[in-house]
């Protein structure tokens, strides 16, 4: 059974950094796109940032310039530095991965709270 399990996330004051990681384990043998994705109780889920095996990525426009995603196919983990981290950052954050079988693994989140 896949698991992916993030860790990283936390309190942070704004202007500060996190990195987030996620790491899968179980029957995953080839991973296509890596990504992670952001939800609060007043919005829905939204892509952070994506990023595909030959190396193509996505951001919101939110975090263009703040954040980057990077991912060591080896390890099957993806991580999501956020620098210059803004209140409006403030959200449980989900790391998603998509085999290049076309199966949707999602994990539990982990909570980033930027507040002073």
């Amino acid at each position: 059974q896949v698991q992916l399990v993030e860790s990283g996330g936390g309190l942070v004051q704004p202007g500060g950094s996190l990195r987030l990681s996620c790491a899968a384990s179980g029957g995953i043998f080839s991973i296509s796109v890596m990504g992670w994705y952001r939800q609060t109780l007043e919005k829905e889920r939204e892509l952070v940032a994506r990023l595909t095996r030959l190396g193509s990525t996505n951001y919101a426009d939110s975090v263009k310039g703040r954040f980057t995603i990077s991912r060591d196919n080896a390890k099957k983990t993806v991580y999501l530095q956020m620098n210059s981290l803004k209140p409006e950052d403030t959200a449980r954050y989900y790391c998603n991965m998509v085999s290049t079988g076309g199966m949707d693994y999602w994990g539990v989140g982990t909570l980033v709270t930027v507040s002073s």
